[in-house]
């Protein structure tokens, strides 16, 4: 397994492919609602493809926001849960981050992955609220310098 920060539209396209299959059709988030202004490849935000066995079965991207890193759009295609490729992400997301001299970074977890977020450092910092539908939270991390 293996992260790579998308550099081309080809990847760009693989990681819309496993969002539309894990946020809109696992979890019925809205298409509209799922892609914005931020998906492209003009430095707005850093996107990641995450391969296992040379197959992209994961993404998230790192967008800059109020001064942190925010830490979005992370998901793994179904079958490919169970192999710590959740935490692939979010280092290689927090590397871009400290790369950009950032030393805070934040996310809106979904509630049920609350405690993979803590085992990564992350701490609850709101009440539950919904984000297209979904109860999340917003949780922060201090980066390692």
């Amino acid at each position: 397994m293996d992260s790579k920060k998308i550099m081309v539209d080809s990847d760009l396209q693989k990681a819309f492919h496993i969002r539309k299959e894990v946020f809109v059709k696992e979890q019925g988030v809205p298409v509209d609602a799922e892609f914005d202004e931020f998906d492209t490849l003009d430095g707005q935000c850093e996107h990641i493809l995450v391969n296992y066995e040379e197959q992209p079965v994961g993404t998230g991207r790192l967008r800059l926001v109020d001064g942190l890193g925010k830490l979005e759009r992370i998901c793994i295609l179904e079958p490919y849960r169970k192999f710590g490729l959740g935490k692939v992400i979010v280092n290689a997301l927090e590397e871009i981050a400290i790369g950009k001299g950032l030393s805070k970074v934040k996310l809106h977890g979904q509630t049920h992955a609350e405690g993979f977020y803590e085992k990564l450092g992350y701490q609850t910092s709101s009440d539950v609220f919904i984000e297209d539908g979904i109860p999340h939270i917003i949780m922060m991390k201090t980066l390692a310098e």
